[in-house]
C-alpha cells in the first residue's frame, strides 16, 4: 500500500456536486492498493498514520500523533500512486491491484482508523472526484509500506 498524508485544516470531496466527505483539522489520506496487499499491509500503514508525529506542539515542534490531536481524516482512493512511468509517455498501472482486491483493503482501512477512534469520512472508489485539500505547513509525508516492512 502507499499513502501520500497531507496534514490540513480542512479536506472535502465533492462527487457531481454532492459532498461525500468532509473534515476540519487533521489528514488527507490518498491511499494507493497495489497487487501484493493484504490485510497485514492495512494494519502496518493504519498504526504509522495514527501514530506518525507530524503536528506541532506549543514549541512548534514535530511532537505530537493524529491520536495525540485528535485528528479528523479524509480518505480517498487512488490508484495512480502505482503509476510506472519508467516507460513511454503513458504511465502503466499494472502494479494497482484491481477492484475486486483493492476494494475490501480500502474499506478494512478506513474501518481500522475508525476502530481506532478517528473520525473517518471518503470519497467514492473508482468515482470522478473533486478533492479539496488545505494543506497546512505544507506537510505532505510519503508511505510505502513496501519500504516500512523493511525498516521493522
Amino acid at each position: 500500500m502507499r499513502a501520500i498524508l497531507q496534514r490540513v485544516s480542512r479536506g472535502k470531496v465533492t462527487i457531481e456536486n454532492h459532498i461525500t466527505g468532509d473534515i476540519g483539522p487533521g489528514l488527507v489520506v490518498l491511499l494507493g492498493v497495489g497487487n501484493n496487499d493484504s490485510e497485514a499491509e492495512v494494519e502496518l500503514l493504519a498504526n504509522k498514520i495514527a501514530n506518525l508525529r507530524i503536528f506541532t506542539d506549543a514549541e512548534g515542534k514535530f511532537n505530537l500523533s493524529a491520536l495525540d490531536v485528535k485528528a479528523e481524516m479524509l480518505v480517498v482512493s487512488q490508484f495512480t500512486l502505482f503509476a510506472d512511468c519508467r516507460k513511454g509517455r503513458r504511465p502503466s498501472f499494472t502494479d494497482a491491484a484491481r477492484p475486486e482486491l483493492a476494494v475490501p483493503l480500502y474499506e478494512k482501512f478506513v474501518e481500522r482508523l475508525r476502530a481506532t477512534g478517528f473520525k473517518v469520512e471518503t470519497g467514492v472508489f473508482q468515482a470522478d472526484m473533486l478533492v479539496e485539500i488545505h494543506n497546512t505547513g505544507p506537510v505532505t509525508i510519503w508511505l510505502d509500506t513496501e519500504e516500512l516492512s523493511r525498516g521493522k
